[in-house]
């Protein structure tokens, strides 16, 4: 038997919606607001939590100052879980004395 390198053909799949992946439902992190944190505290934290630029970060926090709420995020749930899990152990506002402790964040399915 030679060395020679043996062709072989790929077999041609059809697509289907039985072999199409599946998108992954969405969902929304969701900020609430509270007199106990500071804009400097939420700009901080979407900076560290999500990498948000500073712009972003005032932007969410002047949302949730206004409208009692503010979509941090948009991802899968697992990653919308972890990112909640984050923000409710960021700690507390070090710069408001009566602050005991985190912000309250939730996730909602996108639609």
């Amino acid at each position: 038997m030679s060395d020679e390198q043996v062709m072989v053909a790929e077999p041609i799949v059809k697509q289907t919606k039985q072999t199409q992946p599946k998108k992954q439902p969405r969902y929304n992190v969701i900020l609430w607001d509270d007199s106990d944190h500071s804009y400097q505290y939420v700009v901080m934290m979407m900076r560290k939590l999500f990498r948000h630029p500073v712009e972003k970060g005032f932007e969410i926090a002047t949302q949730v100052d206004c409208s009692g709420k503010a979509i941090c995020l948009t991802t899968t749930m697992e990653h919308a879980e972890l990112k909640r899990d984050q923000i409710h152990a960021y700690g507390k506002d070090d710069l408001i004395p009566r602050c005991k402790g985190s912000m309250s964040a939730t996730i909602e399915p996108v639609g």
